[in-house]
């Protein structure tokens, strides 16, 4: 299944597509934009790391899209439903480049991913999973309307990671405030 495209007010959330290993490698280059999401790694590492999100479409019919800036289409992060081998839930994850940060744009993209998995993918409930030290995505987890499962573990090689799961059910998704 090929990734659709969503639209918001600045955001085109897409497919993966070859060009935006720039924009990966940035994003998973950067020991800040990294250190949540899998830590840095090079740039081949970043390739096979986007070639797996874009086989998770053909695999699974879902995965994370591009997220590309309306205003000048640039590549600025990946976000939206995943779920590999061995995940502890259905997720939608963000993931952003450094000076896209601070500006609503995970919230707005992971706002229409949300709806996008429970109308189209059938799932009864969304979780992200978040390191306890990551403020900034408790504080959206909780701009979602998600609250605070308790621990999980990920699979290898992410099993000795601290993270805690966050979500929500489609009931409490859809009576909840929208961003």
């Amino acid at each position: 299944m090929p990734a659709p495209t969503l639209q918001t007010e600045r955001l085109m959330l897409r497919g993966i597509q070859e060009e935006d290993l720039d924009g990966w490698a940035t994003l998973m280059g950067d020991p800040e934009s990294a250190r949540f999401i899998g830590g840095v790694i090079d740039r081949a590492a970043a390739w096979r790391g986007m070639a797996a999100m874009a086989g998770s479409w053909e695999l699974k019919g879902f995965g994370m899209f591009s997220v590309v800036e309306k205003a000048t289409g640039r590549w600025i992060g990946r976000l939206g439903p995943w779920q590999p081998e061995g995940w502890p839930g259905t997720e939608v994850g963000w993931g952003l480049i450094k000076d896209a940060w601070g500006k609503g744009y995970a919230a707005e993209g992971a706002s229409v991913a949300i709806d996008w998995a429970f109308a189209n993918l059938g799932w009864t409930e969304v979780m992200h999973t978040i390191d306890p030290q990551n403020v900034p995505s408790i504080a959206l987890a909780e701009r979602l309307g998600s609250r605070d499962l308790g621990p999980c573990k990920l699979p290898s090689p992410f099993e000795n990671l601290n993270v805690r799961a966050w979500g929500q059910s489609r009931e409490q998704w859809m009576a909840g405030k929208r961003l």
